[in-house]
């Protein structure tokens, strides 16, 4: 068994998995400082809630956007699990080329979910995630990361309107019984679900039109991709787990590659994530 932990702006999601099958997800609230004996604790408690037992997790593998959460997460995984994480990022072996010009500014979310969707569904294929941002990701049938595009997640516009604003409330993000809303919360719910898929729409659109490749497969994930998903044609699969299969395929690819590195390394520099 293995322990894949998804390091959000908003939560961290963690899965283990026994071989190819997701035993158990967890979520845990990013913002909410921990120090690495309570990261260790908690995750040992989960774990047992669901009758794992820590012994039998042979390694674990995470993906961070979030620097600050690091040293405490890694120290308490180390300290309670008795395992040092492998930790997506330069000198990782992924599979992908990446062809940006700036191959070290992907965040590592967008990489684990590139590889997984490309492992998954195959080339060439649109990657969306809708978390904190939501993020559009071209991969190329032949497994290169060629292009991203980054907009303001529903969740930030919804804070957006409720902190810059006097009178708009906070509300729960949900699709309303019409677009033609009559009060404030529908009205609010409108212009987020109904902005998004617009946007979702037009971005697809855009980017099949400049790319040129019109068989795009295009795959969703992130925590409300499923409601937009439901509601458009220009998404072919929503695939909530795509990030911890990502996880996975990642920790199987360097364990088996443990003696390439180096060579990793120099691929790196020249752009590549193999």
């Amino acid at each position: 068994m293995i322990l894949v932990i998804d390091v959000g702006n908003t939560n961290l999601t963690l899965g283990v998995y026994d071989g190819e099958t997701l035993a158990a997800t967890f979520r845990l609230t990013t913002k909410t400082p921990r120090t690495s004996d309570e990261f260790g604790v908690t995750i040992t408690q989960l774990l047992r809630d669901r009758d794992i037992a820590k012994g039998a997790l042979e390694g674990a593998v995470i993906a961070s956007v979030v620097p600050d959460v690091m040293h405490a997460l890694v120290g308490g995984l180390v300290r309670y699990l008795g395992t040092q994480p492998l930790i997506v990022g330069p000198g990782v072996r992924t599979g992908l080329r990446i062809v940006t010009e700036d191959p070290r500014a992907i965040g590592a979310d967008r990489i684990v979910d590139a590889v997984a969707a490309y492992e998954k569904y195959g080339g060439p294929v649109l990657v969306l995630d809708f978390g904190t941002a939501t993020t559009y990701d071209l991969i190329t049938e032949k497994g290169e990361f060629t292009a991203g595009i980054t907009a303001p997640g529903i969740r930030i516009s919804s804070e957006a309107l409720w902190r810059q604003t006097a009178k708009l409330p906070n509300i729960e993000i949900r699709k309303p019984k019409s677009i033609l809303a009559q009060e404030t919360i529908s009205s609010m719910q409108a212009g987020l679900v109904y902005g998004q898929i617009g946007q979702t729409e037009y971005i697809v659109k855009k980017v099949k039109e400049e790319s040129g490749l019109r068989n795009l497969k295009v795959v969703a994930t992130g925590g409300l991709g499923r409601l937009i998903a439901e509601e458009t044609e220009a998404i072919d699969v929503y695939d909530s787990a795509l990030t911890l299969e990502g996880l996975r395929m990642i920790y199987d690819r360097n364990r088996t590659h443990k003696g390439s590195r180096r060579e990793d390394r120099k691929d790196d520099r020249a752009g590549e994530e193999t």
